[in-house]
């Protein structure tokens, strides 16, 4: 894990320990340029994932899981599509991972850099992190809100469909941008 030389960042009432990341209050999605003139938005359902947050801010760390059958675009055949071995590649790729590798400090908003496997391809990939708040919860734990993006190519990680239209460009771009809105819950410490 690397960290920043500069002043460590802090984030008022996020406390050291494992947060997990709520999946009912959380979302990873995407969106993809579409036949050129329009985007196409979609999400995954199923997802789980912890932040382990550092004494030191700079020293924390996040693993994320994605079920890359859970994608929704809200259109059945479009989903099966993205699922087969033209794009996602379910069947031998059942899931996606990201674990970070560093945190760094950007004003107020924070980067996180870490490895995206998607496909079977590892590939670096930096998220902008925005810290929303920290926050008690109805039933006394702590909960934590984080917005991040990222902008990545599909073709660097194997996707590489093309599909191109009548009079030049394709159906479906190559830049994915990534967007995550993550709710996390303080764990308790077991006192192990």
């Amino acid at each position: 894990m690397t960290t920043s030389s500069t002043t460590t960042a802090q984030i008022p009432g996020l406390v050291a320990g494992t947060w997990a990341i709520d999946p009912v209050h959380s979302e990873v999605s995407f969106s993809v340029r579409h036949m050129m003139v329009s985007k196409v938005r979609g999400h995954f359902t199923t997802f789980e994932g912890q932040i382990q947050v550092g004494e030191d801010l700079l020293a924390s760390s996040v693993n994320v899981t994605i079920d890359m059958s859970s994608i929704d675009t809200r259109e059945e055949n479009r989903d099966n599509h993205l699922r087969s071995g033209d794009f996602f590649d379910t069947a031998t790729h059942p899931t996606a991972t990201y674990r970070s590798t560093g945190v760094r400090s950007d004003g107020d908003l924070y980067v996180l850099d870490g490895e995206l496997t998607l496909r079977g391809t590892t590939r670096p990939v930096s998220l902008t992190v925005e810290a929303n708040g920290v926050h008690p919860d109805m039933s006394g734990g702590t909960r934590a809100g984080f917005s991040a993006t990222a902008e990545i190519s599909r073709k660097d990680f194997g996707v590489d469909i093309s599909m191109p239209l009548d009079g030049g460009g394709v159906v479906v771009g190559d830049a994915i941008h990534l967007t995550l809105e993550v709710e996390a819950i303080l764990q308790e410490d077991d006192g192990t």
